[in-house]
């Protein structure tokens, strides 16, 4: 599976930790990564935001629907994996590990490093913020 990665920069050195994560689960069908528009820089720091929207693999299965009072099953496509499954998943993998923040449509990473370059004292730090969403579902506003 090849990742869509168009919307990517590539910044950041969390983020392809991550993405490589993503590939080694067979319950991850596609993934998109994209820059979010909260990245930024300034003097001292530099603030890199970037989400990733997974869809997962789906078996057929059976769908309990209830309308009118009517309950009946029916059969449908049912995900492999939810996204808190995703989250215990990654924090398994050496180098992502479990997320700093979850809520029931979102999973957050966030990771910080100063980047010293030779013969100086002091960089600039680095703030990676990665968000995961599930593809497919309503905005969150």
């Amino acid at each position: 599976m090849e990742p869509d990665i168009s919307g990517w920069t590539r910044e950041g050195t969390f983020t392809p930790v991550l993405i490589e994560a993503l590939r080694g689960i067979d319950a991850v069908a596609w993934f998109k990564v994209e820059d979010a528009p909260a990245s930024r820089a300034e003097p001292g720091y530099a603030f890199i935001s970037n989400e990733v929207f997974v869809r997962f693999a789906t078996e057929p299965g059976i769908e309990r629907v209830k309308r009118f009072g009517i309950a009946w099953t029916r059969t449908a496509d049912v995900s492999r994996m939810t996204l808190e499954q995703l989250g215990q998943a990654l924090g398994a993998v050496e180098g992502v590990g479990e997320p700093d923040y979850t809520d029931p449509g979102m999973l957050q990473y966030l990771r910080a490093e100063r980047i010293i370059p030779p013969y100086q004292t002091t960089g600039p730090k680095v703030v990676e913020m990665v968000r995961i969403y599930v593809a497919g579902t309503e905005p969150r506003r």
